[in-house]
């Protein structure tokens, strides 16, 4: 349906297939040595104000309202995104509340960047700058206020929380990735049922470090809505459609042919599939849960894929994509009643996904080992959508290895997100640990 605020969604429901899974393994251990340390954002309701955090510890909900508990006030209204900055900062865009909240790994609130309305998604560059997309048509920044037709993506300095650059894109954008120093944003136009102009069908690519925009690259594809995963040098894009006529797709974008200038067409494969929830799974792949929304029928259709993005631009998209994820995942999650999230934790393996029920009273966060058997189904808050997995407490001290000591094993950064190019003095994440780039 068209792009509303993250938690104004829909009222047809299907029933309640998987209520009673409540009941099971309320806090069962987790079997692999690490700690399994999850932080979940529930957006609430929309302009209910009504944003919270789970902090998920060991096989347990800690808190359902970890944010206040902490803080002793109200995280804000219809929280949407959240991202590891650095080692000592996390930061989580706030739509309806207008904030970027930042606060440390221990939830414990440093600032708050109030000059980007209608926040949307966010990005890092590892440490010093914090991206985020906007609907807006304004920004305030270090220079004085900036306005735009589109929207934008504002760059803020984590030292001083300010905003000190932004650069227009596209009608409404969302996902957005930070790689090799570039900016990589789905432009949506979702708007576009009550505003005067059409979709969007681009991926903006924009220079970090001068915000400018390099080029923008048509997919072919409408509506790029939602987060975006990362694997290295890949991009999982979902497009829902338009909800009538035009189905949904997912967008496979190789950020390095659009960064050596590869016409638009070569940059990109589209498959006939949503990819409404999708995560980055601990060996490069994707995995999605599609929600397709058809206006005609008032219902929903959905798939499940595992997407092996290389084999995808290898076989030109015949190759590549499969109905399968480890264990009961799959048919657990067919057992939802509406599946609204889908996660692995880079550091364990272990896999995550919530069910938002009807939208309206306590969602369920789903647990799974990495061979995919369900270790627990637990009681979180309305529409638990957004993951942020944290080190083992045994591992905060990152451990300086050579780079080639991680020969074999899947580099991640502390976004989770698998890299192929490690920075030197840079933090990383390869076999459940820490390790500095030398």
């Amino acid at each position: 349906m068209p792009n509303m605020p993250i938690a104004m969604k829909y009222t047809k429901m299907k029933p309640m297939a998987a209520a009673a899974c409540l009941a099971l393994a309320a806090s069962l251990p987790c079997a692999s040595e690490a700690r399994e340390r999850i932080i979940l954002l529930n957006e609430g309701n929309w302009q209910a104000d009504n944003g919270r955090i789970s902090y998920f510890d060991d096989g347990r909900v800690v808190s359902n309202e970890w944010f206040r508990e902490t803080n002793g006030y109200k995280l804000g209204d219809t929280p949407n995104d959240i991202i590891q900055v650095n080692e000592s900062l996390i930061a989580i865009a706030v739509n309806w509340s207008n904030i970027v909240q930042f606060i440390t790994p221990d939830g414990k609130a440093v600032a708050a960047t109030e000059d980007v309305p209608n926040n949307r998604k966010l990005a890092s560059d590892g440490g010093d700058y914090v991206y985020v997309s906007s609907y807006g048509h304004e920004v305030g920044t270090v220079d004085g206020m900036a306005y735009f037709t589109k929207g934008y993506v504002a760059k803020i300095d984590v030292r001083t929380f300010k905003v000190v650059d932004a650069v227009e894109v596209g009608y409404e954008p969302e996902g957005i990735a930070f790689y090799k120093g570039r900016l990589f944003v789905a432009n949506t136009g979702g708007y576009a049922f009550n505003e005067n102009h059409d979709y969007e069908t681009t991926v903006s690519v924009i220079d970090a470090k001068t915000m400018s925009i390099e080029r923008n690259i048509d997919t072919g594809q409408i509506n790029l809505y939602g987060k975006m995963s990362q694997s290295g040098r890949y991009l999982c894009i979902n497009s829902p459609g338009d909800y009538y006529d035009t189905p949904a797709a997912t967008i496979i974008l190789d950020c390095d042919a659009a960064l050596e200038g590869r016409p638009d067409r070569e940059c990109y494969v589209p498959l006939p599939y949503a990819s409404t929830y999708n995560c980055t799974a601990s060996d490069g792949t994707f995995y999605a849960i599609g929600s397709r929304y058809s206006y005609y029928t008032g219902e929903y259709t959905f798939n499940y894929v595992c997407i092996d993005p290389a084999k995808v631009f290898e076989s030109s998209g015949g190759e590549g994509v499969s109905e399968k994820m480890p264990g009961s995942v799959i048919d657990d999650i067919k057992g939802m009643a509406m599946p609204y999230g889908i996660y692995v934790n880079p550091y364990s393996g272990y896999i995550y996904a919530t069910d938002a029920g009807e939208f309206v009273a306590a969602g369920a966060l789903y647990q799974w080992t990495p061979d995919g058997e369900l270790a627990g189904v637990h009681k979180v808050y309305i529409n638990p959508a957004h993951f942020l997995a944290l080190p083992d407490e045994k591992n905060e001290s990152a451990e300086i290895i050579e780079a080639d000591a991680t020969s074999g094993n899947i580099i991640f950064n502390l976004q989770g997100i698998p890299v192929s190019n490690p920075v030197p003095g840079q933090i990383y994440i390869s076999n459940g640990k820490k390790f500095i780039h030398k």
